[in-house]
């Protein structure tokens, strides 16, 4: 190659025992296609559960119960005991599986129209209860398996298959903040809002489940619930790349990131 030094190759490793192998799929996950749509955030999502199970060495101790919606078969990519409830009902099933099997560590993993619109009091009552599960929760501000309709959590004016001139508050409300609406329950032991949409956030995200499976490791007692703000580019009919451009642009400044309800030692 003309005007191409030998350092501006690439590092040739004569022996590849020498390589250090620095990424590798989670044995916890299960190798298969997943179904989700390209540039769909659920996939890494489900990632990240799977590392910190693996990495806690919890694979055997733990059991996750599946939602209604675009995750209704997560049951097929993690390699864990999975349970499946009927919509919105998950915490209501993790809390009866909890109770029964204290022993156990019980993850719900549910979108926004699975939690936050038929589960609404489902969600509540479990976190004001105290129970001791940790609460997944991916908010894309639409219903993406079902044909785009409009959720509890599509930003003001979003044009949605329901909401074909933009939400419109004064006939189809506000959206439901349910980090923040849940963080002043007492059941509540950690609340946090994270995104999966770029290196950054992906590992604040980890660090945040990881947090939150060890809560109930440890049997702090209470709800630790993480709500993780991301896209639907097959609902908000963008490119992968138009809709993690619009997270940052728009729904960031609605729904921000960040911790807000911690432990009280942890203030």
């Amino acid at each position: 190659m003309s005007g191409t030094s030998q350092k501006d190759l690439p590092i040739q490793c004569e022996n590849l025992d020498q390589m250090k192998q620095v990424w590798t799929r989670p044995d916890t996950l299960i190798d298969c296609k997943l179904h989700y749509c390209p540039g769909c955030g659920h996939s890494v999502v489900h990632r990240l559960i799977m590392e910190v199970i693996q990495e806690l060495n919890i694979q055997g101790e733990t059991i996750g119960v599946a939602p209604v919606g675009c995750s209704v078969f997560a049951y097929q990519y993690m390699d864990i005991d999975m349970q499946e409830a009927a919509h919105g009902r998950a915490t209501a099933v993790a809390t009866g599986i909890k109770r029964v099997r204290p022993d156990r560590i019980v993850f719900t993993y549910q979108g926004d129209g699975d939690l936050a619109a038929i589960g609404t009091a489902e969600t509540i009552h479990t976190i004001n209860r105290g129970e001791n599960i940790v609460i997944i929760f991916v908010n894309n501000g639409i219903y993406g398996m079902t044909g785009g309709q409009m959720a509890p959590t599509t930003l003001p004016g979003f044009v949605t298959s329901t909401s074909p001139n933009g939400r419109d508050t004064k006939t189809m409300g506000h959206p439901l903040k349910i980090a923040e609406m849940i963080s002043v329950l007492p059941g509540a032991y950690y609340v946090t809002r994270q995104a999966v949409h770029s290196a950054k956030t992906v590992r604040k995200t980890k660090k945040s489940i990881q947090k939150a499976f060890q809560y109930q490791l440890d049997g702090k007692g209470g709800t630790s619930f993480i709500e993780i703000v991301s896209n639907c580019p097959s609902g908000w009919k963008m490119t992968p790349v138009e809709s993690n451009q619009f997270l940052d642009d728009e729904v960031f400044s609605f729904y921000e990131l960040g911790d807000l309800k911690l432990p009280a030692k942890e203030n």
